[in-house]
């Protein structure tokens, strides 16, 4: 080999390290970047780790606030419906008189009903009906229009009450010579809304064929194909009856599709 062959190979030969070399500095200025960028990702990762552990913190604060809110909650309706029920038990001896005309009853309401109910109810009691107290129930209207008001009473024996109310549920209609008198007991307002409620649903009762019945104060009982339950809330029965609405419509699509269809 000549000595310019030979020169020329160590030109090669330093040309490509050089290449090589710069390669290779390249990429350090790439690991350099990227060792910075992924600096900065860490940073940006430890502001949102601490972001979430805030954000966590602040759902925990909140769920413990709003636990506290449901127990103030529940605090505020134990209360009022212990005075409901202390309001139904002191009531528990009353009885309330409908569709009586004004002035019927004189100014001695306690002697009129005294001598009224064993008429109406065809009861005989012995001893003879006692009152605590007896009177119309709100201001009386001076053009005496409209229904008359009604009388609300407090027998002083229970079991009088009682025998009243029951007539007044199993004989029907009371009446005392033309006049039909309607005779119940005296219900707190929250009890006479739950009534009304119940009340309301029995159309959808009886267009879904279901057999009902109220107690008292104000639980409902229904049975529907042999199964009997009972509702405290009328909420909770409305919902029953839109399943029940429901399965209804179901089963007569169903039963419609699949009857045969008539050739024309």
């Amino acid at each position: 080999m000549t000595e310019d062959t030979q020169s020329a190979s160590m030109d090669r030969i330093l040309q490509e390290i050089s290449a090589v070399g710069r390669k290779l500095e390249g990429m350090d200025n790439a690991m350099v970047a990227l060792t910075a960028e992924t600096r900065s990702m860490r940073l940006e990762i430890a502001g949102f780790q601490s972001q979430i552990s805030w954000l966590d913190q602040r759902v925990t604060t909140v769920e413990a606030q709003a636990a506290s809110w449901a127990n103030k909650d529940q605090e505020l309706l134990h209360p009022r419906s212990r005075l409901t029920d202390l309001e139904d038990r002191s009531s528990r001896n009353n009885i309330c008189l409908l569709r009586i005309p004004e002035g019927t009853e004189g100014a001695d309401i306690p002697s009129y009903l005294r001598d009224m109910l064993p008429k109406l109810t065809d009861i005989t009691f012995d001893p003879p009906p006692e009152f605590q107290w007896a009177h119309r129930l709100g201001p009386k209207r001076q053009d005496g229009k409209g229904r008359p008001r009604p009388i609300i009473a407090c027998m002083l024996r229970q079991g009088q009450a009682r025998q009243l109310l029951q007539t007044a549920r199993t004989q029907g209609p009371l009446r005392l010579g033309t006049l039909e008198i309607r005779l119940s007991a005296d219900f707190s307002r929250e009890v006479t809304e739950r009534r009304r409620a119940f009340l309301s649903l029995r159309p959808c009762l009886r267009h879904l064929d279901v057999k009902f019945g109220l107690f008292e104060p104000a639980r409902m009982w229904i049975t529907k194909n042999g199964e009997t339950r009972t509702f405290y809330d009328p909420e909770d029965l409305r919902i029953f009856l839109e399943g029940l609405q429901d399965t209804s419509q179901t089963m007569e699509t169903m039963a419609h599709s699949s009857s045969p269809s008539k050739d024309v």
